[in-house]
């Protein structure tokens, strides 16, 4: 399969002592078209030339941070250190994932929200607002955690479960099914 972008060389922007690259199309595919401009890798080896996966915005993806799939990174939001984005998921809007954070499968990463440590996200799960996933916490199925919410430790949301509002949930902790967690800390 043809590549699916290039690296504009006069089009760069420095991120944390990193030189990236704006891409553009090469051909059309999904609903980017050949010529379309998009955000911004350090190399190749960050964003995949197979599936849909694409990178728009001022969306910035370094380190050896990769982005595959049919995953789509964009606005502002930041994918970097080892972090992966795949399947379905979409990083936007000033969302960051990285250290060695997994969002796959439809999850979403969104408004200023960070995963980061050995986090995963995914199922349809989404995290939003200034919410935080980090450590060895997973947040999967159809769980949200939004607002000032953090998951940390080992903690793991699930089900339908939702954390939001000033809520902490750390250690060994499991928030399942239909349950809310809202101000104070499930630890």
């Amino acid at each position: 399969m043809a590549r699916k972008y290039e690296l504009v060389l006069t089009d760069t922007k420095l991120v944390c002592e990193k030189l990236l690259y704006r891409i553009r199309a090469t051909r059309d595919f999904g609903r980017v078209k050949a010529g379309d401009l998009g955000g911004y890798v350090e190399s190749e080896r960050n964003l995949s030339h197979d599936g849909l996966c694409w990178v728009s915005g001022d969306a910035k993806v370094y380190g050896k941070a990769y982005v595959y799939g049919d995953a789509q990174v964009s606005g502002n939001a930041q994918v970097s250190g080892n972090a992966q984005v795949d399947g379905h998921a979409h990083v936007y809007d000033n969302a960051w994932v990285y250290d060695n954070a997994w969002v796959y499968d439809n999850a979403q990463v969104s408004g200023d929200a960070k995963v980061y440590g050995k986090a995963y996200v995914y199922g349809d799960a989404q995290v939003s607002g200034n919410a935080q996933v980090l450590g060895n916490a997973q947040v999967y199925d159809n769980a949200q955690v939004s607002g000032n919410a953090k998951v940390y430790g080992k903690a793991y949301v699930y089900g339908k479960a939702c954390v939001y509002g000033d809520a902490q949930v750390s250690g060994n902790a499991n928030v399942s099914d239909d349950t809310d967690v809202f101000e104070g800390t499930l630890a």
